[in-house]
């Protein structure tokens, strides 16, 4: 799997927030396929069945471990899934998810021999050649496992249902199964052209993967989908195919979304089941209809997005993709991963979290230390003159707002400091503490130079801004023939995006040439 690029050129993600593993542990075993493979599983070691063979319980499989047609019809109606339309390819995938697991173990018959591979396999024999009897693994399910065993079990699972959904099926490899198949009703190999197959493994899996990422990241940075909130299916595939400095797609691009869109629909159709993902699907009606019809209409309301389809990754889904993530050297960080760590990297890391991620993580990382200790360390790593340094006084603000009044020695000790004094006295007024001597001139328009540079650094030039330098210009007269003059490395930047973000034209250009200005006093 591939990600976003850090400084280093090593791949990275946003951090995430996981579930326990206690918790991660209890929906694994409760999604649906998992839970079927588990009581088929059981079912195989069960003495007295139906099935048992003359050396004792297990079940007689195919050369490829699969169920034979008895047995499948038995295992079904197990299942409770006889009425289902796809209750035999459910129990099917259940099944051979238990052999690729180890909840089943195949014992071949004789010298009999099956080919094995990844995802459900064809029925290849109607008489039995081996036997499956419940495996090791089922026993760490089943209560003598940990919550990490069940984890892992759940993970190598998932790796055979993710290759079971990025093989598309025989007869879309084929285009149809009518032209070879022969007069007896049965397939002709002969008849397979296998170059002529439009299907690349490696392709498919990485198409697979770059959606999971890209659900991922969403996770991960938007608050709303983090919290539950569905990702309209066009919205993900639309991420996938049009590029970022496209305005408007062009229609060829759409149609690679559109395409994007059914393939994806297929694929979360599978892992749904797995727990990795919960699904609407797309309206199956939208599906009959022509490709001209099926067309996304110009203004879609709610209930239109869902009839294209709505997914989201699951708690159990996110833990699920880390791990795949971290496996292939992407850097995938959790919150509470810096619960140890040292203050500066703290604060460097927290501008790229949601709001609610960073005061888990900041929550976390004060929880080992007292607050007076820790409102000197984040004020320490919260100095410079760096390009970041802005960046980290606001994280800092953000973690000392979590701090309670056992931190005001700390930070009444930085008063007098050029860079802290500011945001000390701000800490200091809303905790209701006495005597706190205002702010000079000077210590005012650099904390406000340092609060817009961190927020062109962490947000960019966003609509906030524009009220923020409005408020600002309004409430100090002359503030331009003031502020060029501030002594913080980021003020002619920030003039300059005053100038482009405020909305009167005349103060817009003053804004400009104050931070001309501040550019010559510079040298």
């Amino acid at each position: 799997m591939s990600g976003e690029t850090t400084g280093g050129d090593r791949p990275a993600m946003p951090p995430v927030r996981l579930s326990s593993e206690a918790e991660l542990a209890r929906d694994a075993l409760a999604a649906p396929l998992f839970s079927w493979a588990a009581r088929l599983a059981t079912w195989a070691g069960e003495s007295g069945s139906a099935t048992a063979g003359a050396d004792g319980p297990g079940v007689p499989v195919g050369a490829g471990g699969e169920l034979l047609a008895p047995q499948l019809k038995e295992a079904v109606a197990l299942l409770g899934l006889s009425d289902d339309e796809d209750g035999e390819m459910h129990t099917a995938q259940a099944w051979q998810l238990a052999v690729d697991t180890g909840l089943l173990e195949v014992e071949e018959d004789g010298d009999a021999s099956g080919e094995e591979g990844g995802g459900t396999r064809a029925v290849l024999t109607e008489e039995p050649v081996g036997t499956a009897r419940p495996g090791e693994e089922l026993a760490q399910l089943r209560g003598e496992g940990s919550p990490e065993d069940v984890l892992e079990i759940w993970q190598g699972g998932l790796e055979s249902v993710l290759a079971d959904a990025a093989t598309p099926s025989f007869e879309d490899l084929v285009g149809g199964l009518e032209d070879v198949t022969g007069e007896d009703g049965q397939i002709d190999p002969e008849a397979i052209d296998l170059d002529s197959l439009d299907w690349n493994p490696e392709k498919e899996a990485e198409f697979l993967d770059g959606a999971l990422g890209n659900l991922y990241v969403l996770t991960a940075g938007d608050q709303a989908v983090s919290a539950g909130a569905m990702v309209p299916l066009p919205v993900l595939a639309a991420s996938m195919i049009v590029p970022d400095d496209m305005d408007e797609p062009t229609d060829a691009v759409l149609e690679e979304v559109s395409a994007a869109m059914m393939k994806l629909d297929e694929q979360f159709r599978m892992l749904a089941p797995a727990g990795l993902v919960e699904y609407q699907p797309v309206d199956e009606a939208l599906t009959e209809e022509s490709d001209e019809d099926a067309e996304l209409p110009e203004n879609l309301d709610e209930e239109d997005v869902s009839r294209y389809g709505m997914v989201r990754l699951t708690p159990l889904g996110v833990h699920g993709v880390r791990v795949r993530l971290r496996e292939a050297g992407v850097e995938a960080p959790a919150v509470g991963d810096l619960a140890g760590a040292g203050a500066e990297k703290l604060l460097s890391a927290l501008p790229v979290y949601t709001e609610e991620n960073a005061q888990a993580e900041i929550e976390s990382w004060l929880a080992a230390r007292t607050p007076l200790e820790s409102a000197r360390e984040l004020l320490a790593a919260a100095r410079g003159t760096d390009e970041d340094a802005p960046s980290r006084r606001l994280a800092c603000q953000q973690a000392l707002s979590l701090i309670g009044t056992e931190a005001e020695p700390a930070l009444r000790d930085v008063l007098e400091d050029r860079q802290l004094g500011g945001l000390a006295r701000v800490w200091l007024v809303e905790h209701g503490a006495q005597d706190v001597p205002q702010p000079d001139e000077e210590m005012v328009f650099w904390l406000t130079v340092d609060t817009i540079a961190a927020q062109l650094a962490t947000a960019g030039e966003a609509t906030e801004l524009q009220g923020l330098v409005q408020g600002l210009v309004d409430q100090h007269a002359g503030f331009f023939d003031k502020a060029w003059k501030v002594d913080h490395p980021a003020t002619a930047d920030v003039l300059e995006a005053m100038g482009r973000v405020h909305p009167d034209k005349q103060a817009a250009k003053e804004a400009r040439k104050a931070a001309f200005k501040a550019r010559s006093r510079l040298g």
